[in-house]
């Protein structure tokens, strides 16, 4: 049976050398509810793109993301959507809820080796999102760059960390979702959950727990 997660960093998290960053509700406090308004553009995007009233897009776009890992994955699967446009209309949200944090760009700062960003949204995306927090990394993928499958899908995570040649022996994958950190725990990551809610207990996969994600960090090494 695995101990219960860690919530302060030790000699795993010490020796790790690449650093997988989710970005949305990851990189910044659910309390910004940036995600409100994906769920409300995904929602009117699906009642034009299929001719449905709002309830039932709001059904499938809840459904789909609970089978497939994203909306998109549902309606490309079902429907078959364009990706790109859907991505460019969803993802055109206020970020103004967003200020720097300069605390959590300087604990990302003074890790050790490589630092990527993953998300399951767009590049376009992750870049907007990093530049409001005023955070820099080494890389951004999108998931286009995995060929549109979403995390949880072990293949989406296999191409983008295939391309930006991560040694996962001495990686670590940091999420808010904790289906999207079995696939990593299989591949050999340390699994790092910053919850984005209070009531929400750590599964058996997680190794780690971020209540406070810049002062973990802050503590590595």
């Amino acid at each position: 049976m695995r101990a219960a997660p860690a919530e302060a960093p030790d000699a795993r998290v010490s020796a790790v050398r690449a650093w997988v960053f989710d970005l949305d509700n990851t990189l910044y406090p659910p309390e910004a509810r940036l995600f409100d308004q994906v769920n409300a553009r995904i929602t009117a995007h699906v009642m034009r793109a299929l001719g449905v009233a709002e309830a039932e897009a709001e059904a499938l776009r809840a459904r789909y993301w609970r089978e497939h890992g994203t909306t998109l994955a549902g309606l490309m699967a079902h429907h078959g959507i364009d990706p790109e446009a859907y991505l460019e209309d969803v993802h055109e949200i206020d970020l103004s809820p967003l200020s720097p944090d300069p605390a959590l760009a300087a604990a990302i700062a003074r890790l050790p080796g490589r630092k990527i960003v993953y998300t399951n949204g767009s590049r376009g995306h992750g870049r907007r999102i990093t530049a409001a927090l005023g955070l820099s990394f080494d890389a951004i993928y999108g998931v286009e760059d995995a060929g549109f499958a979403p995390k949880p899908r072990r293949e989406a995570f296999e191409r983008v960390f295939a391309a930006d040649r991560l040694d996962l022996s001495a990686a670590a994958m940091v999420e808010d979702d904790q289906r999207n950190l079995r696939a990593p725990v299989e591949m050999g990551m340390v699994a790092i959950w910053r919850p984005a809610r209070a009531d929400e207990a750590p599964e058996p996969h997680v190794h780690f727990v971020a209540r406070d994600l810049a002062a973990f960090l802050s503590a590595v090494g």
